[in-house]
C-alpha cells in the first residue's frame, strides 16, 4: 500500500510540475531500458557495489573489533567514545572533500563509506558488550560453562541482537554514501551516471538511476537482510533455550 501511495504521489508531482522537474513513470522506464540496452547500468552497478562493499566491510569490521574492545575496557571506551561522536558529527560530504585531497578516485569513496559506517557499528558493539547481564556471566563462571560455549550461546546471540540492526542500517547507508561520493569524486559507478545526467539536465535519466539504487536496496533487504534477521531470532531463541 505504501509503494502504491508513493507511485501515486510521483504521478501527481509529474502532472503538477511537469517533466523537467519530475519525469513521469513511463519516461523514467524508457530511460532505464535505453540505459540498460546501451550497457551502462551493469558496469555502473558493479562499480558502485564494489565501492559500497569494500567501504562497508572495512568500516563495519573496524567498528566491531574496536567497539568490542572498548566495551570490555572502561579506559579505552572513555578515550574512543568522544572520537566516535566527532566522526558522527562530521557530514559525509566533508569526508568526501577531505578524502579527495588525501586519496582521490575510488579510494576516496571507500574511505568515506568506511568512516560513515564504522562509527555507528562501533557504538552498537560497545552497547552490545556492556549490556550483557553481569549476573548471567558470573553464573556461567560458577557453573564452569566452557568459554567456547559462553561465546556461542551467550555473547554471540546477545552481540548479534545489537549489531544486526547497525550492520543492516550501515549496509543500506553504504550505497547512498557511495553514490554521493562517486557523484562528487567522478569515480565512476552510479554516481558518475547521475553526474552526467545532471550535466545534460536529463531528469528522466536521473530518475532512472535513482530507481536502480532503490531496486538494489529493496532486493538486498528482501533477499538478504530479512532472511538473516529471521535466522538470527531463531538462533538467539534456540541458544537461550539451550542455555537455560
Amino acid at each position: 500500500m505504501g509503494i502504491g501511495f508513493l507511485l501515486a504521489f510521483w504521478e501527481w508531482g509529474h502532472r503538477a510540475y511537469g517533466a523537467l522537474v519530475l519525469p513521469g513513470r513511463d519516461d523514467t522506464l524508457r530511460a532505464l531500458v535505453t540505459m540498460t540496452r546501451d550497457g551502462r547500468v551493469g558496469p555502473a552497478l558493479a562499480e558502485t557495489a564494489g565501492h559500497a562493499l569494500a567501504g562497508w566491510l572495512g568500516g563495519a569490521g573496524a567498528g566491531v573489533i574496536v567497539g568490542t574492545l572498548a566495551g570490555l575496557s572502561d579506559r579505552m571506551r572513555a578515550a574512543l567514545q568522544p572520537v566516535a561522536i566527532i566522526f558522527l558529527g562530521i557530514p559525509d560530504i566533508a569526508w568526501v572533500v577531505m578524502a579527495l585531497l588525501w586519496f582521490g578516485g575510488g579510494w576516496a569513496v571507500v574511505f568515506t563509506i568506511a568512516v560513515a559506517t564504522g562509527s555507528l557499528v562501533f557504538a552498537a558493539a560497545v552497547e552490545g558488550v556492556r549490556s550483557l547481564d553481569g549476573a548471567l556471566l558470573r553464573m556461567a563462571e560458577v557453573c564452569r560453562v566452557p568459554f567456547a560455549a559462553r561465546l556461542v550461546h551467550m555473547h554471540g546471540p546477545h552481540m548479534a541482537s545489537h549489531l544486526f540492526p547497525a550492520l543492516a542500517t550501515t549496509m543500506a547507508m553504504s550505497w547512498k554514501v557511495a553514490v554521493m561520493a562517486e557523484l562528487l569524486a567522478g569515480a565512476g559507478g552510479i554516481g558518475d551516471g547521475l553526474a552526467g545526467a545532471r550535466a545534460r539536465i536529463d531528469t528522466a535519466q536521473t530518475m532512472a538511476w535513482v530507481v536502480v539504487v532503490v531496486c538494489v536496496l529493496v532486493v538486498v533487504d528482501l533477499g538478504l537482510l530479512q532472511p538473516l534477521q529471521r535466522r538470527l531470532w531463531l538462533w538467539r531463541d534456540d541458544a537461550g533455550a539451550r542455555l537455560s
